[in-house]
């Protein structure tokens, strides 16, 4: 039985077939590993980067859970008894690996076996390509991730419960607690305690970049038997890990686990192909705004005065340097460049990169109407928080305007590649993609409450 991280390399463009294109430009992190590393403990590796790397990382984890597994459950860490296999995938002659019947079964690919309680990947068709795009941090996530199956495991979450207890241990949320712990491992080796890997915290932007490629195709449901989370769940779970640490991880369960992923598209998303028109999407978007301000401007004691759309020839330049679509506190506008970025974002990252940036702007707006600084760091913040909580609401919506996990994972991108959306007017950002994806998903999890406004 396998919990397998990256059934969809075909995102990547290593393997044939239908592909998914990530669009935007990846924050590549930095070479992670202190010196030279003894790799004589994985079977198969040598002494190239990629194997220095997976070793760095391997001994890293054991020894954080080494130290967390008594703390978090009570009882000591076992260390893997079929230990760990680096897979040359390209050798026709390479020895199959445990758990699969040739090498060529593991290509693009890593997981973990519990039957055998060993950990396997890739090396010449999966680590260097994530090390390419990603940075060494990549290979961190994938294996700490494997090494979380190991972790749930041994908690008591083993093949046999999952199969007999389907409904209490769905793969979605095994695959959920791997990525959880994933981010709390990340956080140790931040904080300093790791003894051969040195990660930074502006290395966690391509951490997460990493994590939102192997997102579920869309259309995937949370109750299929391979899921593994929407660019959205996932990267919930990882930031809860580093942001809360293991203990959270290790209590999740369907009942305390909310997951956006579903089978479900809106009409728009069906009638469109999956993307709503440029124009179309801004009216959409900003009639239904309209609607979720006014309501909370007015529940707070204040009065929501519907901003006027205005479109600009070129980059909007009514309060300083807010990107393709801004607020103007002079006059209330919000301004939009539709021959742009705006369109590009669009055409390139989805539809609801359009709305997700527009609702940042109306979230100015409604700062403004209820007397708050729309200028700084801390009025960005708020904008992203509050269209989080717009997003969140919609989400739920059974009828009219809706949208699709794939709508979230659109949110999430653009977020995490463009510091647009957390732009005070007229100066302010939130410098950090990992912080500005933590504040949109607080507010679509928690709503407006959460945002600093009451």
């Amino acid at each position: 039985m396998r919990g397998a991280l990256l059934g969809l390399l075909t995102v990547l463009g290593v393997l044939g077939g239908c592909s998914v294109t990530v669009p935007g430009t990846p924050n590549a992190g930095t070479g992670a590993v202190r010196g030279e590393v003894d790799t004589s403990f994985v079977h198969g590796a040598g002494r190239t980067p990629v194997d220095q790397v997976a070793a760095a990382v391997l001994l890293d984890v054991q020894e954080y859970w080494r130290r967390s597994f008594p703390e978090t459950f009570g009882t000591p860490w076992q260390e893997l008894r079929g230990g760990f296999h680096s897979v040359d995938t390209t050798e026709p002659d390479t020895t199959p690996p445990p758990c699969a019947d040739s090498a060529t079964e593991v290509e693009g690919n890593a997981y973990y076996c519990s039957r055998a309680d060993a950990i396997v990947w890739d090396r010449a068709a999966l680590l260097p390509v994530l090390r390419e795009r990603f940075g060494d941090v990549a290979v961190v996530v994938v294996l700490a991730h494997e090494v979380g199956h190991a972790v749930h495991h041994r908690a008591g979450i083993g093949a046999a419960e999952r199969l007999e207890q389907p409904e209490r241990y769905p793969t979605i949320l095994t695959e959920a607690m791997a990525d959880c712990y994933a981010g709390s491992f990340l956080r140790w080796v931040v904080d300093g305690h790791a003894g051969h890997l040195d990660v930074t915290p502006g290395e966690l932007d391509a951490a997460l970049d990493a994590m939102i490629t192997f997102r579920d195709p869309l259309g995937t449901d949370r109750t299929d038997r391979e899921a593994h989370g929407n660019a959205f769940d996932r990267v919930s779970a990882f930031q809860d890990g580093y942001q809360h640490g293991a203990g959270l991880c290790a209590g999740m369960t369907v009942d305390n686990r909310r997951f956006t992923l579903r089978d479900f598209t809106s009409l728009e998303d069906q009638a469109s192909g999956g993307n709503m028109e440029f124009h179309r999407m801004v009216a959409a978007v900003s009639d239904d705004l309209n609607r979720y301000f006014t309501a909370l401007v007015t529940r707070h004691g204040h009065t929501w005065r519907p901003p006027t759309l205005r479109e600009t020839t070129g980059t909007p330049r009514c309060a300083g340097e807010q990107g393709p679509v801004a607020f103007c506190p002079t006059d209330g506008a919000v301004e939009l460049d539709p021959s742009g970025d705006l369109p590009r974002l669009h055409r390139d990252t989805g539809d609801y990169a359009t709305g997700t940036l527009l609702a940042t702007r109306y979230g100015l707006a409604a700062l403004a109407a209820m007397g708050r600084p729309v200028d700084g760091e801390e009025a960005g913040r708020a904008a992203v928080c509050l269209a989080g909580a717009y997003t969140g609401e919609v989400f739920q919506r059974q009828e009219g305007f809706g949208l699709s996990p794939g709508d979230l994972d659109e949110a999430i991108q653009v977020l995490l590649h463009h510091d647009y959306g957390s732009r005070g007017a007229p100066a302010g950002a939130v410098p950090s993609g990992f912080d500005r994806v933590a504040l949109f998903r607080t507010g679509t999890l928690q709503g407006p409450q959460a945002c600093g406004i009451d």
